[in-house]
């Protein structure tokens, strides 16, 4: 016997899938669950915007979490390595937890975000056959070549629409949510901790959200995994002070002579 189709909504709570849950919403689409999986690292402003979304479409969403949080598993965690006698040889001691994320090894995204996402997912598919919709903007096609993306239970319908970012952002506006000016600061919201991110929006954290940027210093002085291949938090603080101090004289960030000084300043 076939199963019952089960329309999943995909939700992130950034500007481009709350535009598609609207939208869903608004053209009477059927929606049956919309999923926020939790990694305990959004901006507060996005929490505050997703208790705002439950407001106005009246509806719940659905949140999963990870069994165990990311401090633990950042800090504490004990895992077996492979090259465990190596990095005791290296650091003089032998490393707990996964330390922060690096390009090669995002485990954060695996065990924050996949792991419980299917887990919710596997139990509904018992019973339903689940269509699963997934904002990407129609500027973003290009993730369209990613495995994950071409699932045939997979459905794009910003894409179907021709809403762009920018179109989604502006869609989101018109109906009165603002996260409280995130994305004034930032062209994407996601986890704020996150050593990928660009030394563009580090800067803005550190300036903008010293909360945030204290509790990335803290985590950052008990882990010993590198933040950035050439930057630990502290020295990412220092650089960013002394081009306030460069730009203050005049002075161009971007030379010899200021990262000279940049030396001096992170060896002194």
């Amino acid at each position: 016997m076939d199963k019952q189709e089960y329309h999943v909504v995909s939700f992130s709570g950034g500007k481009d899938s709350t535009a598609m849950l609207l939208k869903m919403l608004e053209l009477g689409m059927k929606v049956d669950c919309i999923l926020f999986c939790d990694t305990g690292l959004e901006f507060p402003d996005m929490y505050t915007h997703i208790e705002q979304v439950e407001k106005h479409i009246n509806r719940k969403i659905t949140i999963v979490k990870a069994k165990e949080d990311y401090e633990y598993l950042m800090l504490e965690k004990p895992i077996k390595r492979k090259q465990e006698a190596q990095l005791t040889l290296r650091y003089g001691f032998q490393p707990k937890g996964y330390g922060w994320a690096g390009p090669k090894m995002r485990w954060c995204t695996e065990k924050l975000k996949s792991q419980p996402r299917e887990r919710f997912l596997r139990e509904l598919r018992k019973e339903y056959d689940i269509i699963e919709y997934v904002g990407l903007a129609a500027d973003e096609g290009y993730r369209l070549k990613r495995l994950v993306n071409q699932r045939e239970n997979h459905r794009h319908p910003l894409i179907d629409w021709e809403m762009t970012e920018a179109d989604c952002l502006q869609f989101c506006y018109e109906r009165g949510f603002t996260w409280n000016g995130l994305y004034k600061y930032f062209d994407r919201v996601s986890c704020w901790c996150c050593p990928l991110q660009s030394l563009t929006d580090l800067r803005i954290l550190y300036k903008h959200f010293p909360d945030l940027w204290a509790k990335l210093k803290e985590w950052d002085d008990k882990t010993w995994r590198d933040f950035k291949t050439d930057y630990s938090v502290a020295k990412l603080a220092a650089r960013f002070d002394l081009e306030e101090e460069f730009i203050r004289d005049g002075r161009p960030i971007n030379n010899r002579v200021f990262f000279d000084a940049l030396k001096e300043r992170m060896n002194g």
